[in-house]
């Protein structure tokens, strides 16, 4: 469910995440950044994140926040969308914008002789998007384009029922891109007040990451988002409820192949089990080939060519949730087994499989902050969250912290197969739907 935009990474800043040093920086006009400064490079990159997202949508205006993101890089101020387009180009800038359950993200990354004229662009997207006539019929053909994409794609269809069946009246319950319908409905106003319900002051986390110092950073924030409202329109959503009930949906496709989703009750980040959790998740589907559900569905049987779990931690909801694909004929089989591996992870797990698990997911973190881009999105990514400005510097200890006794805890907390909902798209042999009881 989770839907993140990570900008793509223009220079490369090789530090392990133990040498970063991040400041906390305030603009004159209040505005609060986490930064870390190199100088190294003559290069900078913001990531902005707007919190609310998509889950902002008015009632009867789904898809309403994705399409107004969409539409902000198509002209904004006195620019055309070509001409705004050109003028990014000329300063070898990149300006990114995406939509997501949770957030509005802006991407910013530029040279630093460049960065005020760059900014300055931004500034105007933000600010006052156009939302020209011929844009918005662009964008709005773009979207129908691939909702219809997704209605005739099995994965997007399993997505969807899982969604519906999990988050029932919450906006996590429907896809951020809306309906045919709801987007054909779309108004000019309709994208004017998306953008007043999120791009708020009052909304803003921000992470920096390069050639500026903390003064500059702090003249800059309020260089593109001064020009922002203080406070959004609307208030942010309400906690998820989850209603998802274990059991089985199938959905009639006709392939030879069946798509399975399967999902179950998940975990917030600030749980006291979140990392007990996230080591369980690493061994039962999280680790690729050497997780539990690849040892016994495809390389002991062959039932699929891969298979996987995840935590999905939305700020308005959670689910620890995976998924596979399959022959129709063995499908049964493998869903079997997925429940007997989710109930078998309450009996504990070896001291190879967490000594294994601990030290892949320590060793891999420092991998993460390669560029000036993907740390500033990580900074951003944690102010979201709510860790603590030293989360980078204890985050491993965390991990090493898990023990056996941990991991058998949280999976009889959460992994429970009587409360895992399957969502099976194809002719799967063997298997019907059972009545859904929310």
């Amino acid at each position: 469910m989770i839907r993140a935009a990570i900008a793509t990474v223009l220079a490369l800043l090789a530090v392990p995440a133990q040498a970063i040093e991040i400041q906390d920086v305030t603009s004159p006009g209040g505005i609060k950044a986490w930064l870390v400064q190199d100088d190294s490079i003559p290069f900078v990159a913001l990531d902005i994140q707007f919190r609310g997202g998509a889950s902002m949508d008015a009632e009867g205006k789904r898809g309403a926040v994705n399409m107004m993101t969409a539409l902000l890089e198509e002209g904004a101020g006195s620019n055309s969308a070509t001409q705004f387009a050109q003028a990014v180009e000329d300063l070898g800038a990149r300006l990114s914008f995406s939509a997501s359950d949770d957030t509005v993200s802006v991407g910013f990354q530029s040279l630093t002789e460049n960065r005020d004229a760059a900014a300055d662009l931004l500034a105007q997207a933000l600010a006052q998007p156009r939302f020209d006539d011929d844009a918005l019929t662009r964008v709005r053909g773009q979207v129908q384009a691939v909702i219809r994409s997704e209605a005739t794609d099995p994965n997007s269809i399993a997505a969807k029922e899982m969604a519906a069946l999990a988050w029932g009246a919450h906006p996590y319950a429907t896809s951020i891109n809306g309906t045919a319908d709801s987007v054909a409905a779309l108004t000019r106003q309709d994208l004017v007040a998306a953008k007043n319900r999120v791009l708020a002051r009052d909304r803003v986390v921000v992470g920096a990451a390069g050639d500026i110092s903390a003064e500059e950073l702090g003249l800059l924030l309020d260089r593109i988002l001064g020009g922002l409202p203080e406070q959004a329109t609307a208030p942010l959503p309400e906690q998820a409820e989850l209603q998802v009930t274990g059991g089985t949906t199938v959905i009639d496709w006709d392939s030879p192949q069946t798509v399975v989703a399967f999902a179950g009750p998940g975990i917030p980040i600030d749980d006291p089990d979140y990392f007990a959790a996230f080591v369980a998740n690493h061994i039962l589907g999280g680790g690729g080939f050497s997780s539990r559900l690849m040892e016994e569905i495809r390389e002991k049987r062959g039932l699929t060519y891969g298979v996987g779990t995840a935590l999905a931690t939305g700020l308005y909801g959670q689910t620890w949730q995976g998924g596979m694909s399959g022959s129709n004929a063995t499908t049964a089989e493998a869903v079997e087994l997925i429940r007997a591996e989710w109930a078998r992870m309450a009996e504990g797990v070896t001291d190879q499989e967490l000594t294994d698990a601990k030290t892949y997911l320590t060793g891999e973190y420092p991998l993460r902050f390669d560029g000036n881009g993907r740390i500033a999105s990580i900074l951003a990514g944690m102010q979201l969250i709510g860790f603590a400005i030293d989360y980078i510097d204890t985050r491993n200890a965390k991990v090493e912290a898990v023990t056996s006794e941990d991991v058998s805890r949280v999976a009889q907390r959460l992994l429970d197969p009587e409360r895992l909902r399957f969502v099976l798209v194809g002719r799967p042999e063997g298997i019907e739907s059972d009545p859904v009881t929310n």
